[in-house]
């Protein structure tokens, strides 16, 4: 699940026995919120000329780095090399990002603890070298995910995601869009059995 407190407490509450698996793809979507709070904070702080530089920039600021063609990793470069909360923050992105891939759940637990720590310290190393709080948002989402800790690390129990569900109902979105909506509720149930059988093919 999401880590949406009303779904977790329903759980606790009529399924205890349920073990609690927080998807990893809303974790990261966590984060990328969290680069999105400091990159406006710091745009509203920077003079024009740095403004410049992040302007634009910010999907590639939440896309993966490795991802990135040559000339968006050089633009993304030079929009962290002038902005030092950004750099700190991406960087703790892509670590963080590693923490699915480790072999087993103590490497997990132990990998994702020591982010935490990390994290929290470069907030308070940030606020004593500067003065400012622009690294705040960085602080709460390490506290943010000690609160969720367990259930994140018990991906490594149950390596599973909510991926292939949030993909579907992309697609029923999109389709509900396309159509500005389905008055005829039997045929929207249509639509939607024959949506997944559906093939993309080029106009003209």
């Amino acid at each position: 699940m999401d880590m949406s407190k009303s779904y977790r407490s329903a759980v606790e509450q009529f399924l205890p026995q349920v073990c609690i698996v927080f998807d990893r793809f809303h974790v990261m979507q966590l984060v990328t919120k969290t680069i999105d709070k400091v990159r406006r904070k710091q745009q509203k702080q920077m003079d024009k000329e740095k403004c410049k530089t992040l302007k634009g920039n910010r999907f590639l600021l939440l896309a993966n780095y490795e991802n990135l063609t040559p000339d968006e990793t050089e633009r993304l470069d030079v929009a962290l090399g002038v902005n030092a909360p950004l750099f700190i923050i991406h960087t703790m992105k892509e670590q963080l990002r590693l923490l699915w891939s480790k072999p087993n759940k103590k490497s997990g637990r132990r990998f994702l603890a020591t982010w935490i720590m990390d994290a929290i310290e470069a907030a308070d190393y940030y606020l004593q070298v500067t003065g400012t709080k622009v690294l705040e948002p960085l602080r709460k989402l390490a506290q943010s995910l000690i609160r969720h800790f367990t259930g994140i690390i018990n991906f490594f129990d149950h390596p599973i995601t909510n991926g292939r569900i949030e993909g579907i109902n992309n697609k029923i979105k999109t389709m509900k869009r396309q159509a500005y909506g389905y008055r005829d509720n039997e045929y929207f149930k249509l639509r939607l059995l024959h949506l997944h059988a559906q093939k993309a093919h080029l106009v003209g």
